[in-house]
């Protein structure tokens, strides 16, 4: 038996009248189908049957598993780089464009090979997209490391925020410049409407991001001295908010994470591992030492992040995207420790013995 296709947002109120969602895409194209964010997003696009047509873009070859999971959706094996992406455009008449290929980056290194990729291949995603009259929306996947990571930012990021210190090197800043060439493409362009998606550190038992490959480790090493504020999006909230940007057509920059936030250290030992300070500089080359040849390994771009932590502001996500994740920050972490790879090295039951004991201790001090 077929189960029908549920829209996966109510109608809109506004006031005292309820508009209907927008007209669905016509034809879609989705950069980057060889990752998990932009393969399950072309299937769950797929299973809309008001899409018309779904193509899934990439260089390599997705998973069998994947591939089957994308049904009646074509997969192009090209490599966005090239024109041929722009062929690929006119001859499928795309109206709407989905630029994920940027999350290759949960996998990869940091290289001068990924780095051209984002860039050169965003820049010719961008050309194609102002040459075709029949494109009318362009959804780009983001990331909140465009805001970078210091002691002076604020307790909250808002999208109109800018970064104290912007990224100079890694993803961060490559997606800095591409959210440029996109805004660039809005100018040249107006007719299109462009929407922005800015994910927080994304986590999920099945997606490989850095993030997971860290917290998976049974020693963590962290920043002597220092607790930075972490935020989660649970890796079906990043699918769903995609998913949301191209049916619900809300143009803009938006932020998107899970409410709530948890330390460095009540995320370590929740997941029974132990914490190991270190100097800062031996972050990134020390984790390395624990990680596997299969994690996607944690890079010293990201050592900022570890030691300040970062948390946005979803109040646009919410009031203006019309989005509301599942999954908050707390229950992101839970079900990654419930289905997730990694082993606690230290049971849960302990740290609550310990975390007892050093509340009863530190309550008859101030007693004393």
């Amino acid at each position: 038996m077929r189960v029908p296709y549920v829209m996966p947002y109510p109608l809109v109120m506004t006031g005292e009248m309820t508009t209907s969602p927008p007209d669905p895409p016509r034809s879609v194209l989705v950069t980057g189908a060889s990752t998990f964010l932009g393969g399950y997003l072309v299937a769950r696009l797929a299973a809309n049957p008001e899409i018309e047509t779904v193509l899934a873009v990439d260089s390599r070859v997705p998973r069998k598993d994947l591939l089957r999971r994308m049904g009646r959706a074509e997969f192009l094996r090209l490599d966005i780089r090239r024109p041929t992406i722009a062929k690929a455009i006119a001859s499928y008449n795309v109206d709407t464009v989905v630029h994920a290929a940027t999350s290759i980056m949960e996998a990869a290194p940091h290289s001068t090979a990924i780095k051209e990729f984002n860039l050169i291949g965003s820049m010719q995603v961008c050309a194609a997209c102002q040459r075709s009259p029949s494109v009318k929306r362009v959804v780009l996947r983001s990331t909140a490391m465009v805001y970078g990571a210091s002691s002076k930012d604020p307790s909250h990021f808002d999208e109109g925020t800018t970064a104290v210190r912007e990224p100079k090197v890694g993803y961060g800043r490559d997606l800095l410049d591409v959210e440029g060439y996109v805004r660039g493409l809005a100018r040249r362009r107006q007719d299109i409407d462009i929407t922005i998606v800015r994910p927080q550190a994304i986590l999920g038992p099945r997606i490989n991001t850095r993030m997971g490959s860290y917290l998976s480790l049974p020693v963590v090493p962290t920043v002597i001295g220092m607790e930075p504020r972490l935020q989660f999006l649970h890796e079906e909230d990043a699918l769903a908010a995609m998913e949301h940007a191209v049916l619900a057509n809300r143009p803009g920059t938006y932020n998107v994470a899970g409410d709530g936030v948890v330390t460095l250290t009540q995320a370590i030992r929740r997941l029974g591992h132990i914490q190991m300070p270190v100097p800062k500089g031996l972050l990134a080359p020390i984790t390395g030492v624990f990680q596997d040849l299969r994690s996607a390994k944690l890079r010293s771009s990201q050592t900022d992040y570890l030691t300040y932590g970062r948390v946005l502001d979803t109040t646009r996500m919410r009031t203006k995207f019309g989005f509301t994740p599942h999954y908050t920050t707390d229950q992101t972490l839970e079900d990654f420790i419930r289905r997730g790879s990694s082993s606690p090295v230290i049971g849960a039951d302990t740290w609550r013995s310990v975390e007892h004991r050093v509340v009863s201790a530190a309550h008859r001090l101030v007693e004393v």
